[in-house]
């Protein structure tokens, strides 16, 4: 199984949405996109859905040996969410990461700024929230943004992806009220490898997407 592209994925997540939106499940549904590879996705689901599209921009936060190496994240205003284990595996301690800390609050607020172009954040209190992003891996980023989204009283929680590592996907279940995941294969080493197309996006990607009037 292997998705042509974001926006092939997004279709085929928008489909199993629109059909529990037919149901009654997505009552006064709002759309945040985790960017910059969440946006593609979250864009075809929020017009099939015919509901706003936004984004809630998540950082991780990378061991200082390896900024890949993801050891935690944070969204929003929220105090940061470490990986417990993890932390403990390499011998490290949250106040020794402090300095990444605060580097990755100000890219997230230069991104947030950039990528709202002075809107303001959208109200979530008594909506269904729908959170989409392109894939999850370990699920640490996705983890950090529905914390962030409940701590702003909607209505419902769901987390929307078109694949997942299986790990990551029962995670989320403690997390959000739903988890609408098209394909959970075994063997999951990373979200690319799933998709034929997986180019990177660019901020002026997100900003097209946003402003989108389809």
């Amino acid at each position: 199984m292997q998705f042509r592209d974001r926006k092939q994925a997004g279709q085929e997540l928008a489909e199993r949405l629109r059909i529990l939106q037919e149901k009654g499940a997505l009552a006064h549904p709002v759309v945040l996109a985790l960017p910059r590879g969440g946006v593609a996705v979250a864009r075809e689901v929020a017009s099939v859905l015919q509901a706003p599209l936004d984004v809630l921009v998540v950082r991780k936060i990378g061991a200082p040996f390896h900024e890949e190496f993801g050891v935690g994240a944070i969204a929003g205003d929220d105090p940061p969410l470490f990986d417990e284990r993890t932390l403990d595996r390499l011998g490290m301690s949250v106040a020794s990461l402090a300095d990444v800390v605060e580097r990755e609050r100000k890219e997230l607020r230069r991104r947030e700024e950039h990528y709202r172009q002075g809107r303001p954040a959208p109200e979530l209190t008594g909506r269904t929230v729908i959170v989409v992003d392109d894939g999850l891996a370990t699920g640490s980023t996705a983890r950090a943004a529905l914390r962030a989204v409940r701590h702003q009283a909607p209505e419902r929680v769901v987390l929307a992806v078109p694949v997942s590592s299986p790990e990551a996907a029962d995670l989320m279940r403690e997390e959000a009220d739903e988890v609408v995941c098209l394909h959970r294969p075994r063997g999951f080493m990373a979200v690319g490898e799933w998709y034929e197309d997986f180019a990177q996006l660019t901020d002026a990607d997100v900003l097209e997407a946003l402003h989108d009037d389809r």
